[in-house]
Order: C-alpha cells, then sequence, then structure tokens
C-alpha cells in the first residue's frame, strides 16, 4: 500500500463508495488505518468515518468493547477539536424500532457512559455503520443480522426476529430480486420459527412464534417472487427461484402448525393464491405443487425445517387453485412425482382432487408406472376406480396410431394427448 501511494495511487471509491480507509475499517486492519488517517489525501471527516467504523468492527467483529471506545474517543475528540467548525453527527429523522429506539452518542461525556451499558454498544455499532455505509452495503445487513442471531442464541428470539425483519426490508429495497443475501435471510427466518415450535424450544425467552411473524416473512417471500417474475428483461436466475419456492413452502407449512382466527385463515389462503397466480417455476420446471411432493424439498438449508413431500402443503395449495395436471419438463404431473416418492396417500388426494391417473409423461409412463411397489397401487390407490371407458379408448388411439387431428372435438384432443 505504501508503495502505492509512493506511485501516485489515488485513494478512489469503489462501487458501494468505499475509500481504502473505510474497506480498512470494515476489515479491522488497524495498522492501515492508523497509516491512512495521518495521510496528506485524507480529510479529517474521513478520518472520523473511519474511525468510527474501525470501532463498530471492533464492536461486532473483534468483540472488543473497549477497543472499539478508544477508537470511537479518538473520532470524538476530531469532532470537537476546532471550536469554530464542530463537525456534529447528523440528527436522525426517525429512531429505529429494532435497535430498541437507540441514537448514536453525541458527546465524551455519553461515550464514557455507554461502557456500562454493553447492549447500548452494540446498537451504537449498528447505527454507525448503518449511516457511514448506507443500507445498500452488505455489511449493513449482514452485521445486523449477526446481531440478530446472537439475540436468538441467548433465547431472546423477539430482539432477533425485530432485528432480521429490518435488515430483510433493508435488503428488498436496495438488492436485485432473489438476491443470495435476501434468500439467506428468508431461510433464516424459516429455520428460526421451526426452531421455536419445537417442544425443546418451549420455556425460553419469547419463543412464542405468533401468526402475524410468519405471515409477515410468507408476505415478504412472495413480494421477492413477485419483483423477480416482473423482471422481463432478466429472467430469473432457475437456483435461486426453486430455492425461494421451497422456502416458502416451508413458510406455508409452518403456518399449518399455528393457529389463526377466521379472518387470518382467509388472508393466509389468499396470499398462497396471490403466489401461486404467478405461476413460478423452479428446477426442471416444477410448479410449486410438484415441488411440495417432492422429498428433494426438504434439503433447502443446513438446518431441518419442515419434512416434504408434504400431504398438508400439497391439500392447500390445490385449495387455494394449484393446477393438478400441471407439467414439468418432462412432462411429469404431480401426481407423477408423488409417485416416484412412493407417496400413495398424496396420489389418492390429487386423483380425488382431478389429476388423472393414466396420464403418461415423456416417457410413456403412468404415475402407477413409476411405483416402487406396484402392490401399492392396487392395493391403496385402486387404479379400477379412475379408469373410464374413455381412458381405455384413448389409450386404443395411441397405441393403434389412429389419426384423430381434426376428427374428434378439440376438448378430446386433448383428452388423447394425455394418453400419449
Amino acid at each position: 500500500m505504501k508503495m502505492l501511494l509512493k506511485y501516485c495511487a489515488k485513494m478512489e471509491k469503489d462501487g458501494y463508495g468505499m475509500t481504502p480507509l473505510l474497506s480498512a475499517s470494515v476489515t479491522g486492519h488497524t495498522n492501515i488505518v492508523d497509516f491512512l488517517t495521518q495521510h496528506v489525501q485524507t480529510s479529517k471527516a474521513e478520518c472520523i468515518n473511519a474511525l468510527e467504523l474501525l470501532g463498530a468492527t471492533f464492536v461486532d467483529k473483534k468483540r472488543d468493547l473497549l477497543g472499539a471506545l478508544k477508537y470511537w474517543k479518538r473520532a470524538m475528540e476530531m469532532r470537537y477539536s476546532d471550536r469554530t467548525n464542530i463537525l456534529s453527527k447528523p440528527v436522525p429523522q426517525t429512531l429505529i424500532m429494532a435497535y430498541a429506539y437507540a441514537k448514536e452518542v453525541n458527546s465524551s461525556e455519553e461515550l464514557e457512559n455507554l461502557i456500562a451499558d454493553p447492549d447500548e454498544m452494540r446498537m451504537q455499532a449498528l447505527l454507525i455503520r448503518e449511516r457511514i455505509l448506507g443500507p445498500s452495503h452488505p455489511d449493513t445487513s449482514y452485521y445486523i443480522r449477526y446481531r440478530g442471531a446472537v439475540y436468538a442464541d441467548s433465547g431472546n428470539f423477539k430482539r432477533c426476529i425485530n432485528l432480521w425483519k429490518y435488515a430483510l426490508d433493508m435488503q428488498q429495497s436496495n438488492l436485485d430480486p432473489l438476491s443470495p443475501m435476501t434468500s439467506s435471510s428468508l431461510l433464516s427466518f424459516a429455520e428460526l420459527f421451526s426452531f421455536m415450535l419445537q417442544d425443546r424450544a418451549k420455556g425460553l425467552l419469547g419463543t412464542t412464534v405468533t401468526f402475524e411473524d410468519l405471515m409477515g416473512i410468507l408476505c415478504k417471500s412472495v413480494l421477492e417472487i413477485e419483483r423477480a417474475m416482473k423482471q422481463t428483461q432478466c429472467p430469473p436466475d432457475p437456483i435461486q427461484l426453486n430455492k425461494a419456492l421451497a422456502i416458502i413452502l416451508h413458510l406455508i407449512c409452518l403456518l399449518e402448525k399455528v393457529p389463526c382466527s377466521s379472518e387470518q385463515e382467509y388472508f393466509k389462503k389468499q396470499t398462497i393464491y396471490k403466489f401461486l397466480k404467478l405461476q413460478p417455476r423452479g428446477k426442471n420446471n416444477f410448479s410449486p405443487l410438484h415441488l411440495a411432493v417432492d422429498n428433494s424439498t426438504t434439503c433447502v438449508g443446513r438446518y431441518p425445517v419442515c419434512k416434504f413431500p408434504s400431504l398438508q402443503v400439497t391439500a392447500i395449495l390445490v385449495e387455494c387453485g394449484a393446477d393438478v395436471n400441471v407439467r414439468d419438463c418432462d412432462n411429469n404431473s404431480p401426481l407423477h412425482i408423488a409417485a416416484l416418492n412412493n407417496h400413495p396417500d398424496i396420489m389418492n388426494f390429487l386423483i380425488n382432487s382431478g389429476s388423472h391417473f393414466d396420464a403418461t409423461n415423456s416417457h410413456r409412463k403412468t404415475a402407477s408406472d413409476l411405483l416402487d411397489d406396484k402392490e401399492i397401487a392396487k392395493n391403496l390407490i385402486q387404479p379400477i376406480n379412475h379408469i373410464t371407458l374413455q381412458c381405455l379408448a384413448a389409450r386404443v388411439v395411441v397405441n393403434c396410431n389412429i389419426r384423430y387431428t381434426g376428427h374428434i372435438p378439440e376438448k378430446l384432443e386433448n383428452f388423447i394427448l394425455l394418453h400419449r
């Protein structure tokens, strides 16, 4: 760094507006910060911001509150070093509930009092980082989420949820749709709610999962899909879209475990209907209903949330308007995927909901052909109850290569296509 500066390197800003000095503060390189704050290219205001940001790094990254206080004191002294030109901190327009309505200290006396309240110091670090880096910088939301996770580890779930919600709003306002950071936040909520609903979490501080908390995150998840689907110029990343769809299904599954009023139940189903109307598709052109009956949907993150295939999630998707005969890229209906996962209960439900029993996929296989144990189909599903004379006639037309296009009603043509 010294050599580059010797040969006239300029301390330019990157895409986030970060100077090399601020970058050194964020990463905690104290020797570089000490050197650059003495450099002729560095203004007084830049020195103050760097020292305050370095203090925030000492709080959250180095976990050194006394070290943070040392740098904050240096910055405060610089603010008041010229009594004719005091560099005061900007007055916040509103106080933030997620930060417990904390506001930045503005004098050396207030700084001294901070050491008696470690929690207040941690809020100061978040306030300083957001002011200097701005909401669009990844570190801003990252450390808000980190602080929330620390609260969760100590059992204070309410503080965690408030901080995470604030970080999620920040990400959705500043990042592209389906950003990996936003998906990570949504998944963290699903994992947290799943843990809070487990028996071993009972008795801890603030472990009650409310319908409002879960429903709020489901709405934000659906909003993320809506934002992605509106980007006609740039189609969504299928991997990130598939992950977001899986997270939504896990949230729906968790919502089914939380009691709610009839009005809340209506709102939940209205939101799921809105989600299905977007017609999002994941891997292999899977619809949400395909994902609901596939066991790979279970593995969405590092920690277990819900288990799939899920009859409960399948049922509410169908009730809210999911097409039971929708096809993936291999022409599999959800019934085929349920068969591949050997789930006769879900198969029975789908058939009773209108899924065509003997429809074939691209490999000319019916759902019952895909079952590992063919006796399941005979004993539990009882194919004879679902195959009509019309189905048998369609099979004959297909197997004998009888020309039918233009000779029968279009509705019947589509019916025969199901059996090809």
